[in-house]
């Protein structure tokens, strides 16, 4: 697998004072625990990232967004948090965390943070305190504590399902052993959900978004952040009707909470951004989040889940972009995080759409097929208008992993579906830096990592990709160093380019349907062959970039293209301009 690129340049360090750096960013998911481990106990840790900042500036992000790294039982990966205000032990010290985001900073690297504000772990001060003070205390009103139903209290107080599947309430044990109330867990019942309507919550994490700014932080992920109002009649899911109205998602309080985080992330001087993960399928309402006076921006989960294929991936870029304009807020694509199955792996099995509820063991896949359908759509998100995600490892084309023992499972997903899921675990693997076997530089050599890595990932380390001009790693790299230096791409408008020369349809009926082509400015194009046979590029283009080697001058089949275009005159159709707001 070959890569062709045209031009080279170094990484411009970006001004501190750039009010919208956010609009354009590429942004690196670490999950400490699977980044690198800086001590050699196997597990991922700050040492390890502040070892391989050099990486990721090498690589061209412009921020690097951590998951939760407080400390926690690790009953939920870490976002069960105990204690906002320090760093869990086993990945290092407040202080480190200073010295980090510092670090990062002077190499042009800002910093997002995670924030759960819709529970907390069983182990929070303010849980044990309630589960103390026992029914009616003021303690216990910072969650959702309630009798249930029945002549005994023995019924669950709603039947409102979980996000992990499973049950949504669990039921306290009085000092005396009698049986108690129950307190609600959207989650697992080591995350108890927060009583959002109660004012010392809402104080809390506004003093937990200062403390971090203070510390140098440039933005805040917001976990399941269309989650965390809840109606306090508690009905059923249904039993009231219309937008808003849902009893645990979406509701309109919601607003009211954004917009006084947004006040404090604007009293701060640069630009700290809100970033939301919202799941919320009418647009619309999605867009809500991101008027002026609430979040920057929120995660485009409507692009990772959809099927490999031109339409299903014009259908929702189009449908994004015109969500996306009215409100100013420039789009974010990304292609997997630590809880979806990574690309390779997805995009080589018959179904290469993403839903949690259909993950099972033994789904097969052709990881040739996925690997060049991953490549293809990295350059496509790459190349679309707005912010970048990158998950860790994405880059060097990991798999998921899906033969991990059972006994190693952690991850609450698998537990909770009677062990049918096999869970989140398979893309939380730690990354292969070097060398020819486990741990692959991730820890010492002879340590045990906290997940076993393949045998075969040796081709797929770091070291190994560096050397090789046709790596995945190398065609990221050389696809960010472009996506900087074209002032075409990052945020801006896209037009559609359906009657690109050579790229219609051969039947003479319109555009192919196998192939996406799109052009940002006049002088690039992005054309992805999503169908089973080459194309002819355009006649003219010259092609900076392409995810598999040309076939006689033809892109071929499951492969991406970025073109330099020589002025000309074509019908275009544009998409998603919109006016940039701060």
């Amino acid at each position: 697998m070959d890569t062709e690129v045209l031009t080279r340049g170094d990484r411009a360090v970006p001004a501190e004072d750039d009010a919208l750096w956010w609009r354009s960013a590429v942004i690196y998911q670490v999950y400490v625990r699977s980044f690198a481990d800086g001590n050699g106990d196997g597990t991922g840790d700050l040492s390890g990232v502040r070892q391989h900042l050099g990486y990721l500036k090498d690589l061209g992000v412009d921020a690097i967004w951590f998951n939760p790294w407080y400390p926690s039982p690790l009953a939920d990966g870490g976002y069960d948090v105990q204690d906002y205000r320090d760093i869990d032990p086993r990945f290092g010290t407040l202080d480190e965390a200073e010295l980090l985001i510092q670090e990062a900073l002077a190499l042009g690297i800002r910093t997002i943070i995670d924030v759960v504000p819709n529970h907390v772990s069983d182990q929070h001060p303010w849980f044990q305190a309630a589960l103390a003070a026992g029914p009616g205390s003021p303690e216990r009103e910072r969650f959702w504590f309630h009798p249930g139903k029945g002549p005994n209290g023995d019924e669950m107080p709603t039947h409102w399902e979980s996000s992990f599947q499973g049950e949504t309430w669990t039921r306290t044990t009085n000092p005396d052993g009698t049986p108690g109330e129950w307190y609600l867990h959207m989650f697992t019942p080591e995350q108890p959900d927060l009583n959002w309507n109660h004012p010392d919550v809402r104080r809390e994490h506004e003093d937990i978004l200062r403390f971090w700014f203070d510390r140098g932080v440039a933005g805040v992920r917001i976990d399941s952040a269309a989650l965390l109002i809840k109606d306090p009649d508690l009905p059923e899911v249904g039993e009231k009707q219309g937008p808003g109205q849902h009893p645990t998602e979406d509701r309109d309080e919601l607003h009211d909470v954004y917009r006084s985080w947004r006040a404090i992330a604007d009293s701060y001087p640069g630009t700290r951004v809100l970033v939301g993960e919202i799941w919320v399928p009418d647009i619309v309402r999605f867009t809500n989040y991101l008027r002026p006076d609430e979040m920057h921006t929120a995660f485009n989960f409507d692009f990772l889940a959809r099927p490999w294929g031109a339409a299903s991936f014009r259908e929702s870029i189009s449908a994004t972009l015109e969500a996306h304009a009215p409100v100013g807020a420039p789009s974010t694509w990304v292609l997997s995080n630590h809880d979806v199955t990574r690309p390779v792996t997805r995009y080589g099995r018959e179904d290469t759409a993403f839903a949690f509820l259909k993950k099972r063991f033994g789904v097969p896949t052709d990881p040739e097929l996925g690997l060049h359908r991953a490549r293809a759509a990295a350059l496509l998100v790459a190349a679309l208008p707005g912010s970048l995600y990158i998950y860790q490892g994405d880059e060097l084309g990991l798999p998921e992993v899906e033969d991990l023992p059972l006994h190693l499972i952690e991850d609450p997903m698998h537990f909770r579906s009677g062990g049918t899921d096999p869970g989140r675990d398979g893309c939380r693997v730690p990354l292969p830096w070097a060398g020819d076997r486990a741990p692959f530089g991730f820890s010492p050599d002879g340590a045990e990592t906290w997940l076993p890595q393949p045998e075969g990932w040796s081709t797929l380390t770091v070291a190994a990709q560096a050397a090789d001009p046709a790596s995945t790693l190398n065609l990221y790299r050389a696809a960010l160093r472009l996506r900087r230096e074209l002032p075409e791409l990052g945020d801006g408008p896209l037009t559609w380019w359906d009657d690109a020369p050579g790229l219609a349809d051969r039947s003479g009926t319109g555009h192919d349907a196998d192939i996406l082509a799109f052009r940002r400015g006049d002088g690039f194009a992005c054309v992805v062959n999503a169908g089973d046979d080459p194309v002819a590029l355009p006649p003219g283009a010259t092609v900076l970039l392409s995810s598999s080697p040309l076939e006689a001058g033809d892109l071929p089949a499951n492969a991406a293209a970025w073109l330099q275009l020589e002025p000309e005159s074509t019908t275009t159709t544009t998409t998603g301009a919109s006016a940039p707001r701060g």
